[in-house]
């Protein structure tokens, strides 16, 4: 079996899925994008295109849960494989928002799933989670370490695994690589892409941003009790280029061998909070300030990937450190300080 060729991606124009977009575009394959812009914004691929010197093959607004339009782009174009990352991946908002995140995320996989089957595409690259693993006390979390979701979030990530490999195992033509990032960071090192989620910000590299920016007074800091040596939480963070250069090696990878395998996208490195403020205050140039909240429902001490397995399979390591990671997400959010939608220089704070 060849290497596949023509991807199509979903949530091509996400914080994931615009970065992967790129670095295909480098090496020569088409892309298909499709996307409903919840997450993602229509000029984002015209960055795409400007970083990569070459044209996406084609761009759908849809919802991947319309499986007659998702059909319509598998009948237009000769797909090779397909790589997943639409989804809705708010662990904070999941809590809010059960039903929602599983009609999003489990619907959207299934829809996806019928018209693949429909037009004969059989590999497929699916976007996972390190947290739907179970809090672990120490140590770093491996492939075979048991699942235990905690919150909507990952408990959908892991429903769409589960209904994966039973879809392998069922029909032998399948072959699933399944990527559990745990959490990319970053961003490009031109500055024209970057991670902007609409509404509340949650994750820690852009909230440090935005108050870095004038955005946000202070960095909440959620938990500073914590059974780790500064109290916050620990957890391992991976630059964003890392994360879509594996997930473009796993392309490789699809005619290894048919069924599901799963691998962890880390850097087995574990950071704190307090460190990771740290990093990103020399990375602006000025101390980030911060205060220390109640843990968040959902949260834990650590979680930290192993990465053996992906590293001896693949070959696959990661480049880039923390200080990368800080430096372009800073890159990002100087260029951009009310985001992508509102770039104008100054702007009222943002409550946090």
């Amino acid at each position: 079996m060849s290497a596949p060729s023509t991807i199509l991606v979903t949530g091509g124009a996400g914080f994931i899925g615009s970065h992967t977009c790129v670095d295909l575009l480098d090496h020569g394959y088409e892309v298909i994008v499709v996307d409903n812009w919840s997450a993602g914004v229509r000029q984002v691929l015209a960055r795409v295109e400007r970083l990569a010197g070459r044209f996406v093959g084609a761009v759908y607004e849809l919802d991947i849960r319309d499986r007659r339009a998702l059909s319509g782009v598998f009948a237009r174009h000769a797909v090779d494989a397909v790589m997943h990352f639409a989804a809705l991946t708010s662990a904070q908002a999941s809590l809010r928002m059960p039903v929602e995140y599983y009609d999003a995320n489990v619907g959207g996989t299934t829809a996806l799933l019928n018209a693949m089957h429909e037009h004969g595409v059989h590999q497929l690259v699916f976007s996972s989670t390190g947290s739907l693993y179970a809090a672990a006390a120490t140590g770093p979390l491996a492939e075979t370490d048991p699942a235990r979701p905690e919150d909507p979030y990952a408990a959908s990530k892991w429903a769409c695994e589960q209904l994966l490999a039973d879809i392998c195992r069922h029909r032998p033509e399948y072959t699933v690589l399944c990527l559990r990032h745990f959490t990319p960071a970053g961003a490009h090192p031109s500055g024209l892409l970057g991670e902007d989620r609409p509404g509340p910000q949650d994750t820690l590299l852009p909230s440090l941003a935005q108050v870095a920016v004038g955005r946000r007074r202070r960095l909440r800091v959620y938990g500073g009790d914590y059974p780790t040596p500064d109290g916050t939480g620990i957890r391992d963070y991976v630059h964003i280029l890392d994360t879509v250069e594996a997930h473009r090696l796993a392309l490789d990878h699809l005619a290894d061998a048919p069924g599901m395998h799963v691998y962890n996208l880390g850097r087995g490195q574990g950071v704190s909070v307090l460190e990771v403020v740290a990093a990103f205050s020399r990375a602006c140039g000025r101390l980030v300030p911060y205060e220390i909240a109640p843990r968040r429902l959902g949260d834990t001490a650590e979680r930290v990937a192993d990465v053996r397995a992906i590293g001896q399979d693949w070959g696959w390591r990661p480049r880039r450190d923390l200080d990368d990671m800080c430096r372009d997400t800073w890159g990002f959010q100087r260029l951009h300080p009310l985001g992508y939608r509102n770039s104008a220089p100054n702007g009222p704070p943002v409550e946090d």
